[in-house]
């Protein structure tokens, strides 16, 4: 396996830019996602690693050896597309053996190395069956198979799993973290969805507009977002965000102000602030709890939206005092549209941002 270097990577197509300088560092082994809203350049990236784009200027290292002007065949990666790319004329077996095929291998060593490939993913069974005959998940199994006979020394993963329904798509998610783990391989993969990128990755890359947001564990990001972008993007349900005025900053934290909120002092806060500036106040709805309406702090409102999903109840609020709010409350509540609610939250746990830090 190997490790994967971007330093100051740029794609341009004519006048446009959408690669605007991206510095990336992926450890021998890892699991990378790059995530981010669709156009924000994340598949680009990919593709620019694969070989399939070519880079405008920047430096591309695969384990050490740099890889700009070198073809996709000689750069030791295999990569798994969103559409399978599957040939429905051959066997599961030709499929997964194909690359070998074209490489010249012998028939011994193709099927030596499609039949470990189907041990990995349990997909024995299947060998001798037409894609025709297979679901969309084991199609993708087959698809991940054919990269696996490669020996790679770096895995690519486009968007993989966004054609499989959601229960296909959460045994798939299963499927390659256990691949991960059982191949130690250096992996890069990119979706849209913050639910995989929380669930499978090392490291995740945020991107936005073409430009790296963060770089970092996946709870690192939940926890710490550098920025407003990254706070709203990982985290379902997302972030509430509250106009707020900064009253004064202590050493023990600053306190805040808003229509709907009563000044409420916030401990920990990194940031420097001003008195009588303005601020986002950053509050995830799991984080938000049913109060007494006497509670210091509270947010009071009326229920304007009930998801009722089992073990979690999603409320949207409307605000008395003007805003609205998304709490997710940790069990079963059936809340009556219009009724008043007062939502609590504990202010070590609640997000400042400058309005510039966007």
């Amino acid at each position: 396996m190997a490790d994967v270097s971007l330093k100051q990577v740029r794609k341009s197509y004519g006048n446009v830019e959408v690669i605007k300088g991206v510095d990336i560092e992926i450890e021998d082994g890892e699991f990378v996602v790059f995530v981010g809203p669709s156009g924000c350049g994340k598949s680009t990236l990919l593709r620019m690693i694969a070989g399939l784009e070519d880079i405008t200027s920047g430096t591309l290292e695969i384990g050490g050896r740099v890889v700009n002007d070198v073809q996709p065949k000689d750069r030791g990666i295999a990569m798994v597309f969103q559409t399978y790319a599957i040939f429905p004329h051959m066997s599961v077996r030709e499929n997964v053996a194909f690359g070998l095929t074209i490489a010249g291998a012998s028939k011994e060593e193709k099927d030596r190395k499609a039949l470990e490939a189907a041990r990995i993913l349990q997909m024995e069974h299947l060998l001798d069956r037409r894609p025709s005959q297979l679901s969309g998940g084991q199609r993708q199994r087959v698809a991940i198979g054919r990269a696996i006979v490669r020996d790679p020394e770096v895995f690519l993963f486009d968007e993989p799993l966004s054609n499989l329904d959601a229960a296909l798509r959460m045994d798939m998610r299963m499927e390659i973290g256990k691949l991960h783990k059982h191949l130690s391989a250096t992996m890069v993969y990119v979706t849209h969805d913050q639910v995989e990128a929380m669930t499978l990755a090392d490291k995740i890359v945020v991107l936005r507009d073409g430009i790296v947001q963060q770089i970092g564990a996946p709870m690192d990001l939940y926890h710490n977002p550098a920025n407003l972008f990254v706070a709203g993007f990982i985290g379902s349900p997302a972030m509430n965000f509250m106009d707020v005025e900064v009253l004064d900053q202590s050493a023990d934290g600053v306190t805040v102000k808003a229509p709907a909120l009563d000044p409420v002092k916030l401990p920990g806060v990194g940031e420097a602030f001003t008195a009588n500036s303005k601020a986002k106040l950053g509050i995830r709805p799991q984080y938000l709890s049913v109060a007494p309406d006497t509670h210091a702090g509270a947010l009071h409102g009326k229920v304007a939206l009930v998801e009722r999903l089992g073990t979690e109840t999603v409320v949207n609020v409307e605000l008395t005092r003007g805003g609205r709010i998304v709490a997710a409350l940790a069990e079963d509540r059936p809340l009556e549209l219009g009724t008043d609610i007062a939502l609590g939250f504990d202010p070590g746990q609640a997000h400042l941002f400058n309005e510039t830090n966007t």
